[in-house]
């Protein structure tokens, strides 16, 4: 695509991120959870899979995915500097995503954590690997995170004892900003953090073109 100049004044400086290398986890079920990083241009087939979920009251869905788009659309209309998503597919079905970008070298902005399918600690492998990402790949210091429901308090600053800073305004805005430090994360691994690698190529081959949920019927709230 060739990118006028006004185009390209409305564009950040990207920064070339390290690549998370792909992981499986086998869940309590004996399924398996692939975990991988997007590239820009699945980006709309994704936001499909969070369309559904903008009007669900329940669990505050309906704020984390309005937001998960709009954060999404910004990555791909190159309106964002250095984010990124993963995803988790089982079977080849989508059932989580979590995004968030890069501040700077040492500092991880942590956006948002949404499971589409409840009842297996997706989320929390998800955001486990979120900050795997930042904290091991990206070898930056600290990542800054909000919550958005009571559940995602309990689950990350209270299960992480996360650092409070509320002297840092966090992008989102929101409940004052906790940290994940990269001492608190060496503490928190061992447990919270799953998964194997590498993923062979039929086992990752079901994650490249991930099918949409037909239902969101274990979700709350949700009518189809």
């Amino acid at each position: 695509m060739i990118v006028d100049k006004m185009e390209q004044s409305l564009r950040p400086v990207e920064t070339a991120l390290v690549n998370y290398p792909p992981k499986y986890i086998t869940m309590a079920t004996g399924e398996k959870l692939v975990i991988r990083q997007i590239r820009r241009e699945e980006v709309p087939h994704i936001l499909e899979a969070v369309k559904p979920l903008m009007t669900v009251e329940a669990d505050f869905y309906d704020i984390v995915a309005s937001r998960i788009y709009s954060e999404l659309l910004g990555y791909y209309r190159y309106r964002v500097k250095d984010e990124y998503c993963l995803i988790g597919t089982i079977d080849g079905i989508l059932v989580g995503i979590v995004n968030g970008r890069m501040v700077d070298d040492k500092v991880g902005m942590s956006y948002h954590t949404m499971t589409l399918k409840q009842g297996l600690r997706i989320g929390a492998q998800l955001f486990a690997a979120k900050m795997e990402y930042h904290l091991d790949f990206l070898k930056q210091e600290e990542v800054w995170i909000v919550a958005e429901s009571p559940n995602g308090f309990k689950r990350w600053m209270i299960e992480y004892e996360l650092e409070s800073r509320p002297e840092i305004w966090h992008e989102l805005g929101g409940v004052p900003t906790y940290v994940l430090t990269k001492a608190l994360w060496e503490k928190h691994k061992g447990a919270k953090l799953g998964g194997r690698r590498p993923v062979s190529d039929e086992l990752l081959k079901t994650a490249d073109d991930p099918i949409l949920p037909e239902t969101y019927s274990q979700i709350p709230g949700y009518k189809r």
